[in-house]
């Protein structure tokens, strides 16, 4: 599933094309949403935006498309007339005069009003935005402690929606290496220190990761990567996806878990699980 990067990527190159301009042409795939094609005609899209995983365009008449990808949506960007060629089914497609944006295979799709916008069970169930410039780590460390979430094992707590929008699979992995965390722990097992690193870590990774397309690991480290003859699939990522393969840090062995039905590979090494709180590095 796109995690809070991918999907804020999607969003930027939609509306690089029709953010502002007005619709020549709607159309949905799925039946129960196509009253609003004659409507939606000629509307203009006033903004587009992301809800961690959700991708919102407004619409100048006050109403606003919600698509969430799920495993299999994937958005394509083509000039008008010209369609991918996928075996994929056509979902939605936004015309302008020149350019179409083009949903495929998603299924969850809404058009809503302002007041159901506001109801919509999936968006008000959402913690902050892990990419909201407005999100400091300070924030972030908070909500660590808070009673809903300090209890909770990170491995649980970093796919939870609620903690913070846009995380997912990859970013749980990636961030707790980065922050020298077994899965394990819970933030009330964290000095303030750790909890500090940890916020940051979480910033920095999610950060990191859509500025550069969903690369991870940090530039340096790619860059050397790259001399050394890897391809993405072998830059892209510090620990995840590379099980029975070095710790880039100290050349451990990396490991699979099953965490919450979900794969995380982690460093033995360097996240280790002791009964006592881990120091601050």
């Amino acid at each position: 599933m796109p995690e809070g990067p991918e999907i804020r990527r999607a969003a930027d190159r939609i509306a690089a094309i029709i953010d502002g301009q007005k619709l020549a042409e709607v159309r949905f795939g799925l039946p129960r949403l196509r009253r609003f094609e004659d409507e939606l005609t000629g509307a203009r899209v006033a903004g587009i935006e992301t809800r961690g995983k959700a991708l919102l365009i407004a619409f100048d008449l006050g109403l606003t498309l919600y698509t969430h990808n799920q495993l299999y949506g994937i958005w394509y960007l083509r000039r008008r007339g010209q369609l991918p060629n996928t075996a994929r089914s056509l979902r939605v497609a936004l015309h302008t005069e020149t350019d179409s944006a083009l949903l495929y295979s998603a299924s969850n799709i809404a058009v809503l009003d302002a007041d159901e916008l506001l109801r919509f069970p999936y968006l008000t169930r959402l913690g902050p935005d892990l990419l909201d410039p407005a999100l400091h780590w300070r924030d972030l460390a908070r909500r660590l402690n808070e009673p809903a979430f300090r209890k909770r094992s990170l491995g649980a707590l970093y796919l939870d929606q609620h903690f913070l929008a846009g995380l997912g699979n990859y970013l749980r992995s990636e961030t707790l290496f980065a922050a020298g965390l077994h899965p394990k722990y819970r933030p009330c097992e964290l000095d303030l220190k750790t909890r500090n690193r940890l916020a940051r870590a979480t910033l920095e990774i999610g950060w990191r990761a859509y500025h550069s397309g969903g690369i991870t690991n940090p530039p340096a480290r790619v860059a050397a990567l790259k001399a050394a003859g890897e391809t993405r699939r072998g830059y892209r990522f510090a620990v995840f996806g590379r099980g029975g393969r070095p710790c880039p840090l100290c050349g451990t062995i990396i490991e699979r878990l099953e965490v919450n039905g979900r794969r995380l590979y982690r460093c033995p090494n360097c996240q280790p699980y002791v009964s006592r709180a881990p120091r601050a590095q």
